[in-house]
Protein backbone atom coordinates (compact mmCIF):
# COMPACT_ATOMS: atom_id res chain seq x y z
CA UNK A 1 0.00 0.00 0.00
CA UNK A 2 1.69 3.51 -1.26
CA UNK A 3 2.00 6.24 1.22
CA UNK A 4 -1.17 9.14 1.35
CA UNK A 5 -0.50 12.64 2.41
CA UNK A 6 -3.03 14.32 4.44
CA UNK A 7 -3.53 18.01 3.21
CA UNK A 8 -5.47 20.46 5.34
CA UNK A 9 -6.59 23.69 2.85
CA UNK A 10 -7.62 26.31 4.65
CA UNK A 11 -9.92 28.48 2.37
CA UNK A 12 -12.94 30.95 2.28
CA UNK A 13 -13.61 33.20 -0.30
CA UNK A 14 -11.05 31.83 -2.71
CA UNK A 15 -12.00 28.34 -2.28
CA UNK A 16 -13.35 27.56 -5.78
CA UNK A 17 -10.56 29.68 -7.71
CA UNK A 18 -8.40 28.47 -10.70
CA UNK A 19 -5.42 29.32 -8.94
CA UNK A 20 -5.68 27.19 -5.74
CA UNK A 21 -7.32 24.29 -8.02
CA UNK A 22 -4.10 24.27 -10.37
CA UNK A 23 -2.12 24.51 -7.01
CA UNK A 24 -4.05 21.29 -5.49
CA UNK A 25 -3.96 19.40 -8.93
CA UNK A 26 0.26 19.76 -8.67
CA UNK A 27 0.18 18.74 -5.22
CA UNK A 28 -2.01 15.76 -6.31
CA UNK A 29 0.32 14.96 -9.61
CA UNK A 30 3.39 14.36 -7.11
CA UNK A 31 1.85 11.18 -5.64
CA UNK A 32 -1.12 10.07 -3.80
CA UNK A 33 -2.89 12.55 -0.88
CA UNK A 34 -6.26 13.31 0.71
CA UNK A 35 -7.46 16.72 0.91
CA UNK A 36 -9.67 18.05 3.96
CA UNK A 37 -10.84 21.98 3.25
CA UNK A 38 -11.45 24.01 6.34
CA UNK A 39 -13.59 27.09 5.64
CA UNK A 40 -13.86 29.47 8.62
CA UNK A 41 -16.97 30.63 9.30
CA UNK A 42 -18.40 34.27 7.29
CA UNK A 43 -22.17 34.71 7.23
CA UNK A 44 -24.57 32.27 7.02
CA UNK A 45 -23.88 30.16 3.78
CA UNK A 46 -20.25 28.92 4.91
CA UNK A 47 -22.32 25.02 4.77
CA UNK A 48 -23.38 25.77 1.14
CA UNK A 49 -20.16 27.48 0.18
CA UNK A 50 -18.24 24.68 1.39
CA UNK A 51 -20.73 22.32 -0.49
CA UNK A 52 -20.04 24.52 -3.39
CA UNK A 53 -16.18 24.29 -3.09
CA UNK A 54 -16.11 20.43 -2.61
CA UNK A 55 -18.34 19.78 -5.54
CA UNK A 56 -16.05 22.00 -7.77
CA UNK A 57 -12.93 19.95 -6.63
CA UNK A 58 -14.36 16.58 -7.24
CA UNK A 59 -15.40 18.54 -11.25
CA UNK A 60 -11.54 19.39 -11.31
CA UNK A 61 -10.32 16.05 -10.94
CA UNK A 62 -9.42 15.67 -7.44
CA UNK A 63 -10.33 12.48 -5.43
CA UNK A 64 -10.28 11.76 -1.98
CA UNK A 65 -12.02 15.67 -0.65
CA UNK A 66 -13.69 16.44 2.07
CA UNK A 67 -14.86 19.50 4.00
CA UNK A 68 -15.24 21.15 7.28
CA UNK A 69 -16.34 24.69 8.81
CA UNK A 70 -14.85 26.36 11.51
CA UNK A 71 -14.31 29.25 13.76
CA UNK A 72 -14.34 32.60 11.76
CA UNK A 73 -10.65 32.80 12.80
CA UNK A 74 -8.60 31.32 10.68
CA UNK A 75 -5.83 31.04 12.71
CA UNK A 76 -8.01 29.72 15.50
CA UNK A 77 -10.25 27.52 12.90
CA UNK A 78 -6.95 25.60 11.77
CA UNK A 79 -5.56 25.03 14.97
CA UNK A 80 -9.10 23.41 16.48
CA UNK A 81 -8.82 21.35 13.33
CA UNK A 82 -5.46 20.47 13.12
CA UNK A 83 -4.33 16.92 14.25
CA UNK A 84 -0.55 16.62 13.54
CA UNK A 85 -1.00 12.84 13.32
CA UNK A 86 -3.36 13.08 10.71
CA UNK A 87 -2.06 16.23 8.45
CA UNK A 88 1.06 16.00 6.78
CA UNK A 89 0.95 19.30 5.21
CA UNK A 90 -0.91 22.63 4.54
CA UNK A 91 -2.05 24.69 1.82
CA UNK A 92 -3.38 27.91 2.69
CA UNK A 93 -5.38 30.22 -0.58
CA UNK A 94 -5.24 34.13 0.76
CA UNK A 95 -6.60 36.95 -1.82
CA UNK A 96 -3.55 39.60 -2.64
CA UNK A 97 -1.93 41.43 0.15
CA UNK A 98 -3.84 44.86 -0.46
CA UNK A 99 -7.13 42.89 -0.03
CA UNK A 100 -6.57 39.90 2.40
CA UNK A 101 -7.52 40.15 6.04
CA UNK A 102 -5.49 36.66 6.25
CA UNK A 103 -2.63 38.33 5.31
CA UNK A 104 -2.92 40.92 7.07
CA UNK A 105 -2.56 38.20 9.60
CA UNK A 106 0.42 37.05 8.37
CA UNK A 107 -1.88 33.77 8.23
CA UNK A 108 0.93 31.31 6.13
CA UNK A 109 3.71 32.12 7.95
CA UNK A 110 2.04 31.85 11.29
CA UNK A 111 0.54 28.71 10.57
CA UNK A 112 4.10 27.17 9.61
CA UNK A 113 5.17 28.47 13.06
CA UNK A 114 1.95 27.09 14.74
CA UNK A 115 2.14 23.91 13.33
CA UNK A 116 5.95 22.82 12.23
CA UNK A 117 4.74 21.54 8.73
CA UNK A 118 5.05 22.79 5.28
CA UNK A 119 2.52 25.38 4.93
CA UNK A 120 2.14 26.29 0.91
CA UNK A 121 0.34 29.98 -0.04
CA UNK A 122 -1.51 30.56 -2.79
CA UNK A 123 -2.51 33.98 -4.01
CA UNK A 124 -6.27 33.35 -5.36
CA UNK A 125 -7.69 36.67 -7.57
CA UNK A 126 -11.48 37.18 -5.82
CA UNK A 127 -14.38 35.96 -7.90
CA UNK A 128 -15.96 38.58 -10.34
CA UNK A 129 -18.99 38.74 -8.84
CA UNK A 130 -17.42 40.13 -5.53
CA UNK A 131 -17.16 44.01 -5.86
CA UNK A 132 -14.68 45.35 -3.33
CA UNK A 133 -14.23 49.19 -2.93
CA UNK A 134 -12.01 51.58 -0.89
CA UNK A 135 -14.46 53.85 1.62
CA UNK A 136 -14.42 57.28 0.76
CA UNK A 137 -11.39 59.82 1.75
CA UNK A 138 -11.85 61.89 4.49
CA UNK A 139 -10.76 65.78 4.78
CA UNK A 140 -7.18 66.06 6.60
CA UNK A 141 -8.01 68.67 9.74
CA UNK A 142 -4.32 67.90 11.25
CA UNK A 143 -4.54 68.46 14.65
CA UNK A 144 -7.66 69.16 14.74
CA UNK A 145 -9.47 65.58 13.60
CA UNK A 146 -10.62 64.80 16.38
CA UNK A 147 -13.32 67.63 16.39
CA UNK A 148 -13.71 66.90 12.22
CA UNK A 149 -17.47 65.40 13.21
CA UNK A 150 -18.28 68.91 14.28
CA UNK A 151 -16.64 70.66 11.85
CA UNK A 152 -18.56 68.92 9.02
CA UNK A 153 -22.11 68.66 10.93
CA UNK A 154 -24.27 70.28 8.56
CA UNK A 155 -27.28 73.07 9.93
CA UNK A 156 -30.85 73.10 8.70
Amino acid sequence: MAWEFNVLVVANVTATSDELLAALRERADRGPCRFTLLMPREGTDTKARLEQALDGMRAAGLENVSGQTGESDPIVATMEAWDPMRFDEIVVSTLPTGSSRWMGLDLPRRLAKLTSVPVHHVVSQPPAELHWERPPEHERYGVLSPLAAALNRKTD
